[in-house]
């Protein structure tokens, strides 16, 4: 396993690690995306699926290093209920590009179940699965409890490190002499002969996933687009915590960041209105469809409501592909970050490709 940090400029890259290959072109970090499967008003499920393949194959085409889903749940306008069924979907439409789930909420699941699903995974797509996993339950307390089949809806969460630990040795298939599951192997696996297995990525939007990843010296991916004003503070820690271990011998700090590029600004801003939109409702308790472009630009918002969308508006790195792309240097420059993992968050599919299709062109990527 290669374990440096910067790598070689390979747009092939579908074994190892998954943290050294990079597609050629003049980003100086690795780009990926991380797909939502957001549903937009007007649209199903069915149709935003079918939209994730085209982003998925996209990427691929256009030298992307890798793509993530995330898990979330009772939210209308995100159809990512289930990361390793959409991965496996994808994986049987895809041939290089890395897939992984960005993350599974691990609280919300026993780890035998998420070391059978993505073992499933890996014999599927050698060398190109990774597993990311998050300690938050990717929706409200309420739907935790219905999930994990528990009033203690901090139990999850409290638990993490040692779910994290039970995971990992049923991935690698090594409990010890004695222990109550010593006999029991996560299939597919090593069990069934050498193998990879897909590596750990500890998700986070605060300190504790940081410093827990730097701990046991994993690759660390932080939400920098719901919670920038955590990133730097949380880098800090997975850096000062970072301890060499198999997987690492220096820090890999990957950052999600929102940003939607488009052929003229003033049509990147309507578009991520929408995503703006959709952000307001989710935090006042009204989840539902993204809205669309129209509709965004039509509401009426609250003084209140304009300060948020303000606010979130200005994490939102938008405009023509030249002004991304240099709202992506400048992060990256800020930040440090190793990797920069783009979600592009609006109603429709068309835009979010164009997008992805304009940023690979600013930095000139070549699958």
């Amino acid at each position: 396993m290669d374990k440096n940090r910067g790598g070689e400029n390979r747009g092939d890259e579908s074994r190892g690690d998954g943290i050294r290959g990079r597609a050629e072109g003049t980003a100086s970090v690795p780009l990926s995306v991380l797909d939502l499967v957001t549903v937009g008003r007007g649209r199903t499920a069915t149709q935003a699926l079918r939209t994730s393949v085209d982003i998925a194959q996209l990427a691929e085409r256009r030298g992307y290093h890798r793509l993530w889903v995330a898990e979330h749940h009772s939210m209308p306008g995100v159809a990512s209920s289930s990361p390793a069924v959409i991965l496996a979907h994808l994986a049987a439409r895809t041939e290089r590009i890395r897939l992984g789930s960005g993350g599974v909420m691990l609280p919300n699941h026993a780890p035998l179940v998420i070391a059978e699903q993505f073992g499933t995974l890996e014999a599927m797509a050698p060398g190109r699965i990774d597993l990311g996993l998050g300690r938050a339950p990717g929706t409200d307390g309420a739907t935790a409890a219905a999930l994990r089949r528990t009033d203690r809806l901090g139990e999850g969460a409290d638990d993490f490190p040692q779910q994290l630990a039970e995971l990992t040795r049923f991935l690698d298939d090594d409990f010890p002499d004695g222990h109550p599951y010593a006999r029991i192997h996560a299939v597919p696996g090593p069990v069934q002969g050498p193998t990879g297995r897909p590596p750990i990525w500890l998700l986070g939007s605060s300190g504790f996933s940081a410093r827990l990843a730097g701990v046991l010296g994993l690759p660390f991916a932080f939400a920098h687009h719901f919670s920038a004003q955590n990133t730097i503070p949380a880098l800090d820690l997975y850096r000062d915590s970072f301890k060499p271990s198999a997987v690492l011998d220096a820090p890999y700090a990957l950052i999600g960041v929102s940003a939607l590029a488009a052929d003229e600004e003033r049509e990147a801003r309507r578009q991520v209105l929408t995503g703006a939109l959709s952000m307001v409702r989710l935090r006042t308790g009204r989840p539902g469809l993204i809205p669309t472009p129209e509709e965004a630009e039509a509401y009426a918002f609250s003084p209140m409501e304009r300060e948020f969308v303000d606010s979130w508006l200005g994490n939102v790195i938008h405009g023509t592909a030249d002004e991304v792309r240099s709202g992506l240097d400048d992060l990256a420059k800020r930040t440090g970050a190793d990797e920069l993992m783009i979600t592009a968050n609006a109603h429709g599919g068309e835009a979010r490709l164009r997008s992805y299709d304009l940023i690979a062109d600013a930095y000139g990527l070549r699958g």
